[in-house]
């Protein structure tokens, strides 16, 4: 899954005493390298090597929150298939 500017995540309950307690992490830069984002409730800013991204990923630290307009797009497919 590539990981694009914009992409917003919940931050697990028990992770987010690692993220200022905020339960939200926006990306705002991605350089292939290193992404940049922005945490939830204006609690900070900060960047990471996209390896630790993939991995909190992985473990379910953090997970992806659908944006409004990827949901519309699927609630109108579903209404055009039936």
């Amino acid at each position: 899954m590539p990981i694009e500017e914009g992409t917003k995540y919940q931050i697990s309950q028990g992770n987010q005493c690692n993220f200022n307690s905020a339960e939200s992490l926006t990306v705002i830069a991605n350089n292939g390298i290193t992404v940049q984002f922005t945490l939830g409730e204006g609690k900070g800013h900060g960047s990471m090597p996209i390896e630790h991204l993939s991995y909190l990923l992985k473990k379910s630290y953090l997970t992806q929150i659908p944006n409004k307009r990827m949901l519309l797009n699927t609630e109108n497919n579903e209404e055009q298939i039936g």
